[in-house]
């Protein structure tokens, strides 16, 4: 049965947008906007194109206005090109293609996504975990350009999105909500994600096809693998982080999505060399002849990557066998020899062993840097790139002189980087430092930390610079930069997060000392 509009039915055979789209099939209703989603045929140009119908009476104004701010939207994105997102051709309102006979209030037309309905796809089993990271990996690089373009895409309806011959998530029917935000595509990419992994949607407001997924009596979203206990741990915690709206570590970013997205994308890849390597050793002939099924590897950057690891592996190897093959020579040229001087196998190939009777020198440690008195800094922030939280108003704790007092970041539930790169402390000096030494004076084990140094307080984490790093242990410890470092602003930027007495993921910092130079 057709869908009934004001000015008719809105059936297959139907001719909308003043005569020029006769609809062929029906491929969804995003009931949150009225949006009906349809595969039509343009009659002038003889092609098949994506519609998005704006269905609503012309005499409702709230409604109008709703559907013009849709249609601004999506004349907005047709300036915006990315294999993840179908073209918008054009958009219809009423007086300009659309007449207020035909019961719309407007059209946006795209071009048609060849391809898979996902709501099918996933109606049959979920999808494995790789190709689920692969899929939304597509779609989370669409969403991160389109952000930095200032556009919001309207993803959060898995009716919108088709999935492309070549296995990539594709927005086929674009017209973002009139109050959607970039927050919301963020979600949307965390629900698509269980989506894939569960074949249940997370957010409201979806498709009657698709059962909801489960929530714990806090109201939270139950994990994917507490459903399908194959999904790993990565890609259940990035899909609820990202959904989640409250908590600390939660996903607000697509760059962040990416970068998970991209560790379980290389983790899959190694995993998938080593069974490839085993296939074909499994089935080589004895004439030496490898027969496999197998493609090669199509990311070219990885397989890079890959050769490099193999060849570091290959040379490390040929140099520990050369090297043991002349410690065996030395060994037996020494006993051969025993009126000449022996080789000391555990010193360098310069040093001779001191003759009978003469005490051989202790070895000296090369002295320690001088340093000069503590700086105390004029100021100290915490450093959160993309985030909030971690207790910003207790950051002058660790600079302030006494070990009571103390800073720490918020309890995770993963360890950096599943939820983000990681926190820490910008301090700024009065006056530029030559900064060598930096004393953390920790209340638990377990963390480790580099050393950053910035051109400016609150800069992106990609203008800071390594300048040295260590692991903490609970009580002072001494990160000694590799050289001094002349500045005025430092980071103590955490990469992995310490554990305290409950076993939670947390790192608490006493006081924090840094000493110049001598």
């Amino acid at each position: 049965m057709g869908i009934r509009a004001q000015g008719g039915s809105l059936a297959p055979g139907r001719v909308v947008g003043d005569g020029r789209y006769r609809l062929l099939a029906q491929f969804g209703v995003d009931e949150r906007a009225a949006a009906h989603l349809w595969r039509a045929r343009d009659g002038q140009l003889k092609r098949d194109v994506a519609l998005t119908l704006l269905v609503g009476d012309p005499a409702d104004a709230e409604a109008a206005r709703l559907a013009r701010r849709t249609l601004e939207r999506a004349a907005h994105a047709s300036k915006f090109g990315h294999g993840g997102v179908a073209r918008v051709l054009d958009v219809l309102s009423l007086g300009s293609g659309v007449t207020s006979s035909e019961g719309l209030l407007g059209v946006v037309v795209a071009e048609w996504t060849k391809g898979s309905d996902l709501v099918d796809l996933v109606a049959q089993r979920p999808v494995a975990p790789a190709a689920a990271a692969r899929m939304v990996q597509a779609l989370a690089e669409a969403v991160d350009h389109a952000h930095q373009n200032g556009l919001v895409l309207g993803l959060d309806h898995p009716q919108r999105l088709r999935l492309t011959p070549d296995g990539a998530l594709k927005l086929a029917f674009p017209g973002p909500l009139p109050e959607a935000t970039l927050r919301d595509d963020v979600k949307a990419l965390g629900a698509v994600l269980y989506l894939l992994l569960t074949g249940r949607w997370a957010l409201p407001g979806g498709p009657a096809a698709i059962p909801a997924a489960p929530h714990a009596p806090t109201g939270r979203v139950i994990p994917p693998r507490s459903l399908v206990p194959t999904v790993p741990v990565e890609l259940s915690s990035l899909a609820v982080r990202t959904i989640e709206d409250g908590g600390h570590g939660g996903i607000r970013t697509s760059a962040a999505i990416l970068r998970v997205l991209d560790q379980v994308a290389e983790a899959e890849e190694r995993t998938q060399l080593i069974k490839a390597v085993g296939e074909e050793e499994a089935v080589a002939e004895s004439d030496g002849t490898v027969w496999t099924t197998k493609k090669p590897v199509k990311d070219v950057a990885r397989r890079k990557k890959l050769a490099f690891g193999v060849t570091v592996l290959v040379v490390a190897t040929v140099v520990i066998l050369a090297w043991g093959g002349m410690m065996l020579i030395n060994l037996f040229q020494g006993e051969s020899k025993s009126s000449g001087p022996k080789i000391n196998v555990a010193a360098s190939s310069s040093q001779v062993a001191p003759p009978p009777g003469e005490q051989q020198p202790p070895a000296q440690k090369p002295p320690a840097p001088a340093v000069g008195a503590a700086v105390k800094p004029s100021a100290v922030a915490v450093y959160n790139p993309g985030s909030k939280g971690d207790s910003p108003g207790k950051a002058r704790n660790a600079t302030d002189g006494d070990s009571v007092t103390s800073w720490k970041t918020d309890q995770y539930d993963e360890q950096f980087p599943v939820l983000k790169d990681g926190v820490g402390l910008v301090v700024t000096f009065k006056d530029p430092i030559n900064l060598s030494q930096v004393k953390i004076d920790a209340a638990n084990a377990g963390s480790k930390v580099e050393i950053r140094s910035a051109d400016k307080k609150n800069p992106k984490l990609d203008e800071t610079k390594v300048v040295g790093s260590g692991d903490l242990a609970a009580g002072e410890s001494t990160i000694a930069l590799q050289q001094p470092q002349q500045g005025q602003y430092f980071i103590i930027w955490i990469t992995q997060l310490g554990e305290d007495d409950k076993g939670k993921l947390v790192t608490e910092l006493k006081e924090l000392t840094f000493l110049p130079a001598g």
